[in-house]
């Protein structure tokens, strides 16, 4: 059995056709689908880009002792365990987070591809820098993380010059030299459609046609009265733009897949490490980023994500299913006959894959890195959506969370547990947690059960244990 994970930072489900999406054009993606089981409640684990690339590699609940950081040397990752019995693996990933400076997530693979350039990527040092088209107020990193990106973005003139196309074409190749390899597993890690925006622009011209305000590309983390209704309106095209680029580009792979007759011995992922708010809740981003970094709750938008595998002779069609990035390791090694190491938190889905079951966890836990400050947790169970606070904030520190950049963490106006039925609105407007204690403790039980069983620290569970202290 060979196994292809494609992860595509930031992607929400919800601008996905397969998930209900009616005015974004994904058919690759939602043709894809059709072929495979959709998972229809997976979320994420550890937040954000880093953590969570942790957990998928390791199998473990990361941010239960660990923050944004380098993978360790000692811990046992998936790619080495797979090479140990006879695979060959191959990383391909314009995600720059988890290979610079020494991050080393490229560990136990046999060879490695980085796609150089995104973000906050220190690759070129040209004077040429392409101008921003609006007020410097209000993007993020106007004078750090832009240049950067600008500078190695600045010869771009084709479609193809994209991260997305080059990641993309690169595992296309990849697959025609390797596809006659006895067993094989290919990551491949874009961070489209993560900002900054930067498809072309027949493909934003495709959701806001005509527009002439300026471009927010890389908007600023903030509420949202910071932009005009038209601004936002186009960042939402910007956003809707990189999706239906990352669809095209993803679908090459694809199709190179089913031409190489690779579809029927090979397990596919797809998935998404996070999504983005995009004026839900009157905020643009995933955190609050100004002298300080501040979380914000994990709402649906963020927390819930795409999950689609297809696996030869496996079951088609949804599920219901819960399923988190930890999850991946034990599956990936259970299908391919592996024994699962000891050091994972996750569990092997592949009863569910193979049509066997239909039932998998009974919630799901999310949270940024819990040993600092006042950082929301968030759990969801059945219809429930619960967001649960440690008693005190402690030291609040610093943290790289969310770019990679040092910076001091903020305290949160408002600490109080929230709960939403999702069945009743699935835009959690409203929290009943004053109306059902009950279901709020129930779901703290549940959190503490779960950092106790995967071997947090116990000062740090200790803080979550009874009702949080509520500012």
């Amino acid at each position: 059995m060979n196994f292809i994970v494609i992860i595509s930072d930031t992607l929400r489900r919800d601008h996905l056709g397969c998930y209900g999406n009616d005015w974004i054009s994904t058919p690759n993606i939602d043709r894809f689908a059709s072929k495979s089981l959709i998972f229809d409640r997976a979320y994420s684990g550890s937040f954000a880009t880093v953590p969570h690339r942790r957990d998928v590699m390791t199998g473990r609940f990361t941010v239960s002792y660990t923050p944004w950081a380098p993978l360790s040397p000692d811990e046992v990752v998936l790619a080495q365990t797979l090479g140990d019995a006879g695979y060959v693996s191959m990383m391909i990933c314009d995600c720059p987070h988890i290979l610079e400076n020494g991050y080393h997530y490229d560990r136990g693979f046999t060879g490695f591809e980085w796609i150089r350039g995104q973000e906050t990527d220190r690759w070129k040092t040209d004077a040429r820098v392409r101008e921003d088209a609006c007020d410097p107020a209000k993007l993020r990193g106007p004078d750090t993380l832009l240049p950067t990106h600008r500078r190695n973005t600045a010869d771009w003139r084709l479609e193809s010059d994209r991260f997305a196309a080059r990641t993309m074409s690169a595992a296309c190749e990849w697959l025609e030299l390797n596809r006659k390899q006895d067993d094989f597993f290919l990551y491949i890690d874009t961070f489209d459609p993560h900002e900054p925006w930067d498809a072309p622009q027949w493909y934003v011209d495709m959701y806001d046609p005509g527009y002439t305000g300026q471009v927010v590309d890389y908007p600023r983390y903030w509420h949202t009265d910071y932009l005009t209704d038209a601004e936002l309106k186009h960042c939402r095209a910007l956003y809707a733009a990189e999706v239906t680029m990352v669809d095209r580009w993803v679908g090459r792979v694809f199709e190179k897949i089913e031409d190489l007759g690779l579809l029927d011995d090979t397990v596919v992922i797809f998935t998404s490490d996070h999504g983005f708010l995009l004026g839900e809740h009157g905020l643009i981003g995933k955190a609050l980023i100004g002298e300080t970094l501040t979380y914000v709750t994990l709402y649906e938008e963020i927390n819930h994500v795409p999950f689609i595998v297809h696996r030869p002779d496996g079951a088609r069609g949804r599920t219901n299913a819960i399923v988190q990035p930890m999850d991946i390791m034990p599956t990936i090694l259970d299908a391919a006959g592996i024994a699962v190491p000891e050091t994972v938190h996750g569990k092997s889905f592949d009863r569910v894959l193979r049509g066997e079951a239909t039932y998998f966890r009974d919630f799901a836990v999310s949270s940024p890195f819990l040993g600092r400050g006042w950082v929301p947790a968030t759990v969801v169970r059945d219809n429930w959506a619960c967001i649960l606070y440690p008693k005190s904030g402690g030291q609040v520190g610093s943290d790289r969370n969310v770019d990679g950049v040092e910076k001091d963490l903020g305290g949160l106006e408002e600490t109080r547990d929230m709960l939403f039925d999702l069945a009743e609105s699935a835009a959690q407007e409203r929290s009943v947690a004053d109306e059902r204690p009950e279901v709020v403790e129930r779901l703290r039980r549940d959190f503490v059960g779960f950092l106790t069983e995967v071997g947090t620290a116990k000062e740090l569970v200790e803080q979550w244990e009874g009702n949080s202290a509520g500012r």
